[in-house]
């Protein structure tokens, strides 16, 4: 079986970056609103408190 090399374009770095921001400003929204952030874990729906962020 062959073995695909994958590479990563620069336009896709610059998705998954404005992706990681994307993350962070949620997080940061969550615990100034004091809000549940709701993630899937292990295909389940779990909801994760603002505190423990």
């Amino acid at each position: 079986m062959s073995e695909r090399k994958t590479t990563t374009t620069p336009t896709q770095k610059k998705i998954i970056e404005a992706m990681d921001k994307v993350a962070e400003k949620l997080i940061e929204f969550k615990k100034k609103n004091n809000s549940d952030l709701v993630v899937m874990k292990d295909g389940k729906i779990v909801r994760i408190k603002a505190s423990s962020l």
